[in-house]
């Protein structure tokens, strides 16, 4: 899977320790491994994704398998396909690196967030972590061959342009009922709101839609694990705090949908 340059879209080629245009623009490979190919002019924040402590509640939270029929269904949509393999929003790693060992395929791992991709580049060696935005992908045209998205944003014009023709895209949405547990411990109110978990995207065709649905049982710190992987941490009150830091047990049942696209 090639490389491009964030700055001038040349081809970027790797020495000892850095990547490097044509045009001279150089990109160090952390001592971690990654390399942040994320500019300036891309960022909305001064460091925008996830923080170094939902990374290490996420990676907490996902290592203690409570999410295993997930990875099992991702498997099943990504089984017959080549490589290699680019998540887009790979977090600390923990689904795109059980996907690449089950397809024997070369992984890229893409996330906005340095500390997800320091994390990931720290524990999973011999796969290559980037950080960078998914509205400029830093990917030469057509060298994708299976594109991942795990509850993460769809770009669908920058996924078509990187995905093969042969390629696909699998996407995971949440679907309206997921983690209504923890919803109604941290809200006084839940409101519904219409929320679709298939969306039609341009320049793709839907082969499958495939509905995922289980209860888990969390104890302890794992709740507040569970919490600061999702958006609900950023929308969390004082007293929904307070209540969920009470709760010792949750059964939660998670719920979402793994869409298989091909591109058209």
């Amino acid at each position: 899977m090639k490389l491009l340059c964030p700055i001038c879209n040349e081809e970027l080629k790797k020495t000892d320790r850095q990547f490097v245009c044509p045009n001279r623009h150089s990109f160090d490979i952390a001592r971690q491994g990654y390399v942040n190919l994320l500019t300036v002019q891309q960022k909305h924040s001064l460091a925008p994704g996830d923080t170094r402590e939902q990374v290490l509640s996420r990676r907490a939270f996902l290592e203690n398998d409570s999410y295993a029929p997930i990875v099992e269904a991702v498997k099943s949509a990504a089984a017959g396909h080549a490589g290699p393999i680019l998540d887009v929003g790979c977090g600390e790693g923990y689904y795109a690196v059980r996907v690449a060992e089950f397809l024997g395929a070369e992984l890229t791992g893409l996330d906005i967030s340095k500390e997800a991709v320091r994390c990931a580049a720290a524990k999973y060696k011999g796969h290559r972590w980037l950080c960078g935005t998914a509205a400029h992908l830093p990917i030469a045209d057509g060298s994708v061959g299976v594109l991942m998205s795990m509850f993460a944003l769809t770009m669908p014009q920058e996924f078509r342009r990187v995905l093969r023709e042969d390629g696909i895209f699998i996407q995971v949405l949440a679907a309206q009922d997921h983690l209504m547990g923890l919803k109604s411990i941290i809200y006084p109110e839940i409101l519904l709101k219409d929320k679709d978990s298939v969306p039609t995207l341009e320049g793709f065709e839907l082969v499958q839609s495939t509905p995922v649905r289980f209860a888990f049982t969390v104890e302890g710190e794992q709740i507040g694990n569970l919490l600061s992987m999702t958006p609900h941490f950023w929308r969390i009150s004082a007293e929904g705090a307070k209540r969920l830091k009470a709760t010792e047990t949750l059964t939660d049942t998670a719920s979402c949908v793994v869409n298989v696209y091909r591109p058209i």
